[in-house]
């Protein structure tokens, strides 16, 4: 079967999930004032997404406690777009309270992962997600509320995840009132061509609502992922500097698709990203000093920019 070649988005979002998804896999706790210069790193280097932590309980955890401070200070820089986890109502006050531009509700379409993660079945969170619209429209709130379809890709903990129970659960956060949604490879199942088949017949359903990709490289195919998501049009993609974090329910998880892997990727497509690449790269180093002891992965910064980009002028990082 011919496929017409695909047309490539001119510029991708892609948004820095490190400070949440990353660090609430690691022990390592990274204190306030390294991840305010992550933050600040991050809007140098032309970052402009960010998801900076979560509000769920500081017991749970204490690595996100500080996220409250860290959206008001991500708020402050110019042109960033602040994003933040959130479980329940509870957490969504809490960030319509903080006046974060994003609330993300993890919904995984597994039952079991779902039970295993928020101890609520898919179709409860659901109509927690209708409690959230009521409460953010109620509040006269800009918020916007994203939904990330976890486990959309097959689970740990219950194996296949039919494709038709992705597309149930799609329609029914639309309907209960979610602005955009993503669909999320939690445990590093994924492989392009489900990717693709995934997001077309999700795009079917949402069109551009259906907008965002998160990917792990749990089994090396992360990028590949990634690529067959932009083949469909969608322009944003989670990552995580360095490759960190993982997920609790998914053992040997290496992590989130590597963020300076993608701006290579993207950059190298001549797709813009408005990310500066050496700055992230250094960025990058600074990590891996805050993190001494913990594993970080990626492709990139042990081989560096192939000549054919070192001698191309670079893409300014405001473009």
């Amino acid at each position: 079967m011919h496929h017409p070649s695909p047309s490539y988005p001119s510029r991708v979002q892609l948004r820095e999930v490190g400070l949440r998804d990353g660090l609430q896999s690691i022990a390592t706790q990274l204190p306030t004032e390294h991840k305010r210069a992550w933050i600040r790193a991050a809007h140098a280097a032309g970052q402009r997404e960010l998801e900076v932590g979560s509000f769920v309980p500081a017991r749970l955890l204490p690595q996100l406690a500080d996220t409250a401070e860290l959206v008001a200070f991500a708020r402050s820089l110019p042109g960033m777009v602040t994003s933040v986890l959130v479980p329940n109502l509870k957490g969504a006050q809490a960030a319509i309270a903080a006046q974060a531009d994003s609330l993300l509700v993890p919904l995984s379409v597994s039952h079991a992962h779902s039970l295993a993660n928020v101890r609520k079945t898919p179709d409860d969170m659901v109509a927690e997600i209708a409690r959230i619209r009521a409460e953010r429209d109620a509040a006269g709130s800009k918020t916007r509320i994203e939904v990330g379809l976890s486990t959309a890709f097959g689970c740990t903990l219950q194996g296949v995840v039919d494709l038709s129970e992705v597309l149930r659960l799609l329609q029914a956060v639309l309907d209960a009132g979610a602005d955009t949604v993503g669909l999320a490879d939690t445990v590093g199942y994924a492989d392009p061509r489900m990717v693709r088949e995934r997001f077309e017949a999700g795009r079917r359903i949402a069109g551009d609502r259906l907008d965002c990709g998160h990917f792990h490289d749990t089994r090396g195919l992360g990028q590949a992922n990634v690529f067959a998501a932009l083949e469909t049009g969608v322009t944003r993609f989670d990552a995580c500097l360095g490759g960190i974090g993982g997920c609790p329910h998914a053992p040997g998880a290496s992590g989130n698709v590597a963020m300076e892997d993608l701006v290579y990727l993207m950059r190298s497509m001549g797709i813009a990203t408005g990310i500066d690449f050496d700055a992230v790269m250094a960025l990058r180093g600074q990590l891996a000093s805050w993190l001494r002891g913990e594993i970080l992965h990626g492709s990139i910064w042990k081989a560096g920019l192939p000549k054919t980009l070192l001698q191309a002028p670079a893409e300014a990082a405001a473009a």
